[in-house]
């Protein structure tokens, strides 16, 4: 039997995810992870970056994983699973993928709260939207809003990634050091890891052409939008031989 949907609930997290965002913009504070988490909390308990990030992004992928278990096996079925699938392939990636090959800092066990907290939240609400409250046309798959949102998807989900390896190689094991990223999109902007995942975000609120998905979107491009632009200051300022034509989050324009 299905689950009836309650709207109100979903209203309410959609609401959240946007004020959120629009809260993150508005204090324009870098979150106090990576390398600004020594100057946020010097003197915070932390984990190593791989078990933070892991533990952290774990309840984006089991959450809404969990919820698609329970829907009648289907390679291709209805269009609502098959958007979940690529939520939780994102987060695949970013639970057993990128948190097990990450160089980064030690991550503040406050942070690691928050995060998970969010993380358990949001997979929560796009997973139960999609599948509870969703209801879309028999020719959804040829509509352009689902071809063109996929195709977003996919295009920033390769660019998050082959950013991803290129940060990662500017490091050795062990090392804390920063150097400048060259290649693929950080020739033109700081943030291309950033970059890469807004895309997939609002290539995903067009695909599911939802208000959750959307108000997500929207946190992404508040939340990471922000990041890029405190990463390219950093830079900047670290680096006198650092491109003066790069730009922090889109390229050519900011």
């Amino acid at each position: 039997m299905r689950v009836p949907c309650q709207q109100s609930p979903v209203l309410a997290g959609s609401a959240a995810l946007a004020a959120l965002g629009a809260l993150v913009l508005y204090l324009a504070e870098p979150s106090g992870y990576g390398k600004y988490s020594e100057r946020a909390m010097p003197a915070a308990a932390r984990l190593p970056a791989r078990a933070a990030w892991f533990l952290q992004e774990l309840p984006s992928f089991a959450v809404p994983a969990g919820i698609l278990a329970r829907q009648p096996r289907a390679l291709f079925g209805p269009p609502a699973t098959v958007l979940l699938g690529l939520f939780c392939g994102h987060y695949f990636y970013r639970t057993f993928v990128y948190s097990l090959r990450t160089r980064g800092r030690p991550f503040p066990v406050v942070f690691l709260v928050k995060g998970f907290v969010f993380c358990m939240g949001n997979g929560l609400l796009q997973g139960y939207y999609l599948i509870y409250c969703a209801e879309y046309p028999a020719d959804w798959y040829t509509d352009i809003r689902f071809s063109l949102g996929v195709f977003l998807f996919i295009l920033g989900m390769g660019i998050n990634i082959h950013s991803d390896c290129i940060l990662r190689q500017l490091r050795k094991p062990g090392e804390v050091i920063y150097r400048i990223p060259q290649g693929g999109l950080f020739t033109y902007v700081s943030g291309a890891n950033f970059l890469g995942e807004i895309i997939e975000w609002i290539g995903y609120a067009l695909a599911t052409w939802s208000l959750p998905a959307l108000a997500f979107a929207f946190f992404s491009f508040c939340f990471l939008g922000l990041r890029a632009f405190h990463h390219h200051r950093f830079y900047l300022k670290m680096f006198e031989d650092y491109p003066k034509s790069r730009k922090a989050l889109i390229p050519f324009i900011f």
